[in-house]
């Protein structure tokens, strides 16, 4: 399992400040430094404060000390301090402060030029300083900022392996690490593509507003708070989470990255799911808002743009489809090659938003989409919903909302068979119209009062002879044989109805308020017309009551 992070400028060691970061202390500016070689080397980390007088002094460093001297041992002789400072170089020292004083009054231009030469920083005091002050306030600035980073690290751990442990999905790790940071957090697969991000949604937004050209940027200024980790495991990186605009302490950010990524691998070791499956639920998020309508459509597309799909100047087709396998669904457009999200929404409808070219017909790759997605003779074919083109992106929720209401129109329909391909608004006819009201209040209390006689009795059995009679067209030929039962029974059931409703189902108005009613009530209540058991009927977005007397 790996997780290693980096920052996109130079990294610093964890129990590290900068060069820039000590000359900027308030003790220090007291000596007055002035920076007289090296100057673009002042990020360097500084992992501890030395005071050495000795000429070799070289051989007592480990690498990332800040070497500060009075050079007395060096004073008259140029060539010790050019070694001295070739010394300091070959052990990768941060950098060397001199003293000005009774040594060198002025910085000698022997140690300046070798400072140059081998980039390292060289600093002069014009003013007399106490070094036990610097290395005083260094050392303890360099401790607490280890153990605060240290203390950072196992909060962030402990926090994380409980949410792991208590099976918390992948976005509630992520507002924990957003908390913890206070910045936005963007997940990516390793094309850039956005997997999942947290924080302050209009901090995210802004992040992902032109996401691919920063997230492929070769690197940033040293203190820009932009920290990632990579994500992977057994040799193969999938992946990496963003810290985006950290604005505290590097060495803590990156352990807050580091932190992370091991929980992410983790979760993801634990069954959490893939970079794929991470995938499909920022699809299904994104396509989430979009339908409910919850969040603006314009603040949706940052989003959707980091999620790969293309948004300039396209026209965008929305489909839901029933009873259709996502992970199928998302396999289809792939091998097509057409770019467009799939989500579940639940309930057996899958939404799946296509981003077409100008120039392509949307209805012809809407039939061909449906048309692969047809199994074999024995399968059940996938119901597929289409609300009209889209040109703008704010037109987008209402076509997902239209697709899904056409899907549900003929949800559970028993001659989905007679369907056309793409099935849509005009093809649901009377049946889209009242599922489209049913939540209305007064087509509720309408289907109430026009069904109280049989509902109020809770006699099932007369309320699905109802239903067949009116879905065929009052057949009652056909209805007796889909019910096995004789005419004189169903002629029989049929007076019971027209007695418990008060009304005279030869009439054509009363039959058509009446199965409007009985419409609206399966609609509210999801239901599937019991016909369906008996065999097939007309089409229920086809039914038609006829004018004038039943047919025999």
């Amino acid at each position: 399992m790996t997780a290693t992070s980096d920052s996109w400028g130079r990294a610093e060691p964890l129990d590290a400040l900068s060069v820039r970061q000590v000359l900027s202390l308030e003790r220090v500016l007291a000596g007055e430094p002035e920076v007289v070689a090296g100057a673009t080397q002042l990020d360097r980390p500084v992992r501890w404060v030395h005071v050495a007088e000795a000429a070799d002094v070289g051989v007592m460093l480990s690498g990332g000390e800040m070497v500060l001297t009075t050079g007395v041992l060096l004073a008259g002789d140029e060539g010790k301090q050019t070694e001295y400072v070739r010394s300091l170089h070959r052990a990768e020292a941060a950098a060397v402060v001199l003293g000005l004083g009774r040594a060198f009054p002025a910085p000698p231009d022997a140690m300046r030029r070798a400072a140059e030469r081998c980039g390292l920083p060289m600093v002069v005091l014009h003013r007399p300083f106490p070094f036990a002050e610097l290395t005083e306030e260094v050392q303890s600035r360099l401790v607490r900022r280890k153990f605060a980073a240290v203390s950072l690290s196992e909060s962030v751990r402990t926090a994380l392996t409980r949410l792991i442990t208590a099976g918390a999905p992948l976005q509630r790790l992520l507002d924990e690490v957003a908390r913890h940071s206070g910045c936005p957090v963007v997940v990516t697969n390793l094309a850039h593509r956005v997997l999942a991000t947290a924080g302050e949604r209009p901090a995210v937004d802004d992040v992902l507003r032109d996401w691919e050209r920063i997230a492929r940027q070769a690197g940033g200024s040293e203190g820009d708070g932009w920290i990632r980790a990579e994500l992977g495991g057994r040799g193969e990186q999938w992946g990496r989470i963003t810290l985006c605009g950290y604005r505290g302490d590097g060495a803590g950010g990156r352990l807050l990255a580091d932190r992370a990524a091991e929980a992410l691998v983790l979760h993801r070791m634990l069954g959490g799911g893939s970079a794929s499956s991470w995938e499909e639920q920022s699809a299904q998020g994104l396509l989430t808002d979009l339908v409910s309508g919850a969040v603006p459509a314009r603040q949706l597309l940052p989003r959707a743009r980091a999620a790969g799909l293309p948004v300039n100047r396209r026209t965008f087709l929305p489909l839901v489809v029933r009873e259709g396998d996502p992970a199928r669904l998302d396999r289809t457009l792939r091998l097509l090659g057409l770019p467009g999200l799939v989500a579940d929404l639940g309930d057996g409808a899958t939404a799946v938003l296509l981003s077409l070219a100008r120039d392509q017909d949307a209805d012809a790759l809407a039939a061909h989409f449906a048309a692969r997605l047809r199994g074999g003779a024995d399968e059940p074919r996938p119901v597929v919903a289409a609300a009209g083109p889209r040109t703008a992106w704010d037109d987008v929720p209402a076509g997902l909302r239209e697709a899904r209401h056409v899907a549900e129109a003929v949800a559970d329909s028993a001659a989905a068979l007679d369907l056309p391909p793409v099935v849509r608004l005009r093809d649901v006819h009377l049946r889209g119209l009242v599922r489209l009201l049913r939540d209305d209040p007064h087509v509720q209390s309408f289907a109430e009062r026009e069904l109280d006689g049989l509902l109020r009795a809770g006699d099932d059995d007369l309320l699905s002879v109802l239903r067949t009679y009116l879905a065929t067209g009052r057949n009652k030929s056909r209805t007796a044989q889909l019910h096995h039962v004789s005419r004189p029974a169903l002629y029989r059931r049929l007076e019971a109805i027209r007695a418990r409703l008060g009304v005279d189902l030869d009439d054509f108005e009363q039959a058509a308020s009446v199965h409007i009613a009985l419409l609206a009530h399966d609609a509210q209540q999801g239901g599937t017309a019991p016909a369906q058991s008996h065999g097939n009927t007309e089409p229920p977005g086809k039914t038609t009551v006829k004018h004038g007397s039943s047919r025999a």
